[in-house]
């Protein structure tokens, strides 16, 4: 949780992407991330949160619904949805907040 909170408190935007390792939309968020990575390079930090080990931020953050993708900059949430989403469209919005 600790480590959680200082990965989305730098000064770099942080994609995070609430899955589940059973989950059929959560599997195809998976190249789709691999891509948004490879395009954003190091302007951005990008990590995956498994919802079943790691309850106390599925409850601590109200997910409901995976995939869950969210923004964090600063340690402030700039950007929330659910369900699939297209590379270029995650990309355009991690540089909104380079």
């Amino acid at each position: 949780m600790n480590n959680f909170l200082s990965l989305i408190s730098g000064k770099k935007p942080v994609l995070v992407d609430f899955y589940a390792t059973w989950c059929g939309p959560c599997k195809m968020m998976s190249p789709i991330i691999a891509d948004v990575k490879a395009k954003i390079g190091d302007k951005a930090t990008i990590i995956k949160i498994d919802v079943d080990q790691n309850r106390e931020l599925r409850l601590q953050y109200g997910i409901r619904s995976i995939p869950t993708l969210m923004i964090f900059k600063e340690g402030q949430l700039l950007w929330r949805d659910v369900g699939v989403h297209q590379s270029d469209e995650l990309v355009a919005l991690l540089e909104r907040f380079v």
